[in-house]
């Protein structure tokens, strides 16, 4: 496959990258952020695809991110691929704060008391055989309920700011284009009329 890495990397190294970029967190940002600008789609269809990317990432659903983002995408006529670059939100940097708040959240909308001091007995089994009726109730209830309203103000936020910014970017692209091929067409119009006043002098 062309461009394809000598070396692939392996799942540490990739996890490497995203906590401490080879560049820079800032390099990292902008390419990321021109990533998302730059996708052939109007601004409503980038910003609402990107904002279901982000409201995917904020559920504990891990492993059914793309495909909630891509159904939301498709239900509010968002853009696929904004859609997948926006569950880059929910990644190893951000999950932590992302759990934390989504169950505080959860456990005052549920009015249930927060879980103090150890894990209950068997979390790390039943984390490792998916049995996910022992957890339901202590974690993932609180975290899924509190991710819908988190999710929906983060959501929100980023459809506002990629609207904004994706607007932004087409209007100068657009001036910029129109720039470059006014100088033509006004040498072409100079052609022409100079053919033309050839022709009439003959």
């Amino acid at each position: 496959m062309l461009f394809r890495r000598r070396q692939p990397q392996n799942l540490a190294s990739r996890i490497r990258t995203i906590v401490w970029p080879r560049r820079s967190y800032a390099r990292s940002f902008e390419y990321f952020r021109k990533r998302v600008l730059r996708l052939n789609a109007t601004p409503h269809a980038i910003a609402a695809g990107f904002a279901a990317g982000v409201f995917a990432s904020f559920t504990p659903l891990i492993g059914f991110h793309f495909l909630l983002a891509f159904a939301i995408a498709y239900i509010v006529a968002g853009n696929m691929a904004a859609a997948a670059l926006g569950t880059a939100v929910g990644n190893p940097i951000t999950f932590p704060f992302i759990w934390g708040l989504t169950y505080e959240v959860g456990q005052f909308v549920l009015r249930s008391d927060p879980i103090t001091g150890t894990a209950p007995r068997g979390l790390g089994a039943a984390l490792v055989h998916m049995d996910i009726a022992s957890i339901w109730t202590p974690f993932v209830k609180p975290m899924l309920l509190g991710s819908l309203p988190v999710g929906l103000a983060a959501g929100a936020l980023g459809y506002g700011l990629v609207y904004s910014a994706a607007r932004s970017f087409q209007k100068h692209r657009a001036r910029r284009i129109l720039a470059r091929r006014q100088p033509q067409s006004i040498a072409r119009l100079d052609a022409a009329t100079a053919m033309s006043r050839g022709s009439g002098e003959v």
